[in-house]
C-alpha cells in the first residue's frame, strides 16, 4: 500500500515506490513533478531516456530550442547561416551567458561540448546521433562557431535542441562530476540530487533570459507504481504526473480538480529480439512472434485504449510514416506454421527483460505467445538495472541469456532518422546505440544513410517508406503500439506542455 503526507514540504511514498522524501526551502513555492523512473544521468549527453530529458530540461539549453508550437527558435545561438551546399554552418552565440558554476559560455565551450562526443573513446550514450554526420566544430572568434558536416543532414537544427547538443560546463566535464551534478545554463540549477529519492532544482537568478517564469523550485520524484502516481495527484502531493497511468485516466478526466492532457505521441513500444541468439537469428521465428502478438489486446489491457497498434517502426506523427502498412495480423496458426518451417514445431523458450512500470506488457506477451508454444520468461527490473542489461554487447547478453528487451523509443519531432538510425542501423548495435538486438542489414543501412542526406522531403519520405517495409519484413522487433502522451496536473497548474514522445516541459509552469 502507499501513504502520502499532505504537507507541501514533503512527499512520502511507501516501500512499494521507495522513499520520496525531499526538503523544500521555507516559504518557497514548489512545483512537485512525479515521473515513472529515476534519472539515468545528470549529463544530457550521456543518456537517451525521455523522462530523464524532461528532468534535465530546466537546467540545460542548446543552441536552438523548441517552443510550445514545436517550432525551432534561437536559444544559446542568436542567428545562423549555412553555405550553399548545407555542409558548413555558422552560429553567432548569445553574449553574457554563464554556466551555473560561473564559467563563461563561449565558442570554446561549444567546441569542447562537441569534441567530447566526437571522441570515440568517451562512449557517451548519445554521441552516436552526432558522429554519423558531424565532422568537426571550430571557433571562428570568441562568440562565433562553425560546424562542418560530412553530409547534408535535414534534421541538423532540430538535433541541436536535443540531449547530446545541450551545453554542459566544460569545467564540470573536466572535473568528471557532470554525471551526478548538473551544470548547465538554464533557468533552473541543481540544488540537490539524492540518488533514488529526489532531484530539487531552484531558480537561476543570473539566467540570461531574465527572471524565470516558473515557481521558485521544481521538485522531481519518481515511482513505477501507477496507483502511487494516481494517489499523489489526488492528494496534491504531486502537481504534475508524467506519464499519467492510463488505468486512471478516465477517473481524472471526470475530476474537476485535475486536468488530463492526451495528445498524439511519437513513442513506439516494441520488443527488441536478440538476432545473435538462436532461434531469433531466423527471420521466420521473428515473424512468428509478430503473428503471435495481439496488439489490439495489449492496447486495450495495458493502455485502456490510449494507444494505436503499431504497423510500422515509425509513429503516425513522424514525417514519412506509411499508414497503409498492415504486415502482421494476430494469427496464432500462422505463427505455429512459421515455427514449424523454422524447425521448432513444439515451440521454444526465451527470455525478455522489462522495466517494472511496463512489466504488464511482458505478462500479456507471455500469455499470448504460449498459445503458439513459446515459453517466455519475463524478468522485471528497476530502470537503472534494466538499462545496464539492455545495453550489453552480444557476449554479455549471451552470458545472461537475454533473448529480448521490452522498451520504447521516440524521435519526438526531430525526424525519422532519429528513429531508424539508433534502433536499426548496424553501427548502432548496443552498447554503441539502441539497436539492442544487434540487427544488421546492409540494404537497410543504405536506405537510412541515403534518406538522412536527402534534402527533398518527398524523396526522403519515399525512402523511409521502403525502410519501413524492410523492417517489417525482417522483423528485428515485435512492434507493439504507439501510445498517446498522457500527463495530468492539478487544475490550477498552467504553462505545462509536452513534446511528442512524452518529454514534458515544466520550467514555465505556475500553480
Amino acid at each position: 500500500m502507499a501513504m502520502f503526507l499532505k504537507n507541501r514540504r514533503f512527499v512520502l511514498a511507501s516501500a512499494v515506490a521507495g522513499s520520496l522524501l525531499s526538503p523544500m526551502a521555507a516559504g518557497a513555492a514548489t512545483l512537485n513533478v512525479m515521473q515513472t523512473e529515476a534519472p539515468r544521468s545528470m549529463d544530457p549527453g550521456d543518456q537517451t531516456a525521455t523522462y530523464t530529458a524532461a528532468l534535465l530540461d530546466p537546467m540545460y539549453e542548446g543552441l536552438t530550442k523548441r517552443d510550445p508550437d514545436l517550432s525551432l527558435k534561437p536559444a544559446l545561438a542568436t542567428e545562423w547561416s549555412s553555405d550553399a551546399a548545407g555542409l558548413v554552418w555558422t552560429f553567432k552565440l548569445r553574449p553574457g551567458v554563464k554556466f551555473h558554476d560561473g564559467t563563461p559560455f563561449d565558442a570554446d565551450a561549444v567546441v569542447k561540448n562537441f569534441a567530447r562526443h566526437l571522441d570515440t573513446k568517451r562512449g557517451l550514450a548519445a554521441s552516436g546521433r552526432l558522429r554519423t554526420f558531424l565532422e568537426g566544430v571550430t571557433a571562428v572568434d570568441p562568440m562565433t562557431v562553425q560546424f562542418k558536416l560530412k553530409t547534408q543532414y535535414p534534421a541538423f537544427l532540430a538535433l541541436l535542441a536535443t540531449g547530446p547538443c545541450l551545453m554542459v560546463s566544460p569545467a564540470a566535464e573536466t572535473a568528471g562530476t557532470i554525471g551526478s551534478k548538473a551544470v548547465g545554463t538554464g533557468p533552473y540549477k541543481l540544488a540537490e540530487y539524492k540518488s533514488g529519492e529526489y532531484v530539487l532544482q531552484t531558480k537561476n537568478i543570473e539566467w540570461w533570459g531574465g527572471a524565470p517564469k516558473g515557481e521558485d523550485e521544481i521538485n522531481w520524484t519518481w515511482t513505477p507504481e501507477p496507483s502511487v502516481m494516481n494517489m499523489a495527484l489526488q492528494t496534491g502531493d504531486a502537481d504534475v504526473v508524467n506519464p499519467f497511468p492510463a488505468a486512471f485516466a478516465q477517473q481524472i478526466k471526470a475530476n474537476p480538480d485535475m486536468t488530463l492532457s492526451a495528445t498524439d505521441g511519437s513513442a513506439v513500444f516494441w520488443v527488441s529480439l536478440n538476432t545473435k541468439m538462436k532461434p531469433l537469428d531466423d527471420v521466420r521465428v521473428r515473424q512468428a512472434l509478430n503473428y503471435a502478438t495481439d496488439r489490439e489486446g495489449i492496447v486495450k489491457a495495458f493502455m485502456q485504449g490510449f494507444a494505436t497498434p503499431a504497423n510500422s517502426p515509425l509513429a503516425p506523427v513522424t514525417p514519412g510514416y506509411d499508414k497503409s502498412l498492415a504486415p502482421y495480423s494476430y494469427d496464432v496458426e500462422k505463427a505455429k506454421q512459421l515455427l514449424k518451417e523454422a524447425g521448432y514445431p513444439d515451440g521454444f523458450s526465451m527470455s525478455t527483460i522489462v522495466q517494472e512500470q511496463e512489466s504488464r506488457i511482458g505478462e500479456l506477451l507471455q500469455a499470448m505467445w504460449a498459445k503458439a508454444g513459446i515459453k517466455l520468461e519475463v524478468r522485471k527490473m528497476e530502470g537503472g538495472v534494466w538499462s545496464k542489461a539492455a545495453f550489453l554487447d552480444p557476449a554479455g547478453k549471451e552470458k545472461d541469456t537475454i533473448g529480448s528487451s521490452i522498451a520504447s523509443w521516440s524521435s519526438g519531432v526531430n525526424g525519422a532518422d532519429l528513429q531508424f538510425r539508433p534502433l536499426y542501423h548496424s553501427k548502432s548495435a548496443s552498447p554503441a546505440g539502441a539497436n539492442l538486438g544487434f540487427f544488421s542489414d546492409p540494404k537497410l543501412d543504405e536506405l537510412i544513410d541515403k534518406a538522412a542526406s536527402t534534402l527533398d522531403e518527398k524523396a526522403r519520405n519515399a525512402i523511409y517508406v521502403d525502410a519501413q517495409k524492410l523492417v517489417n519484413e525482417q522483423a528485428p522487433h515485435v512492434l507493439l503500439f504507439t501510445k498517446q502522451d498522457l500527463f495530468a496536473t492539478r487544475a490550477g497548474v498552467k504553462g505545462t506542455w509536452v513534446i511528442p514522445g512524452g518529454l514534458i516541459i515544466v520550467k514555465d509552469a505556475r500553480k
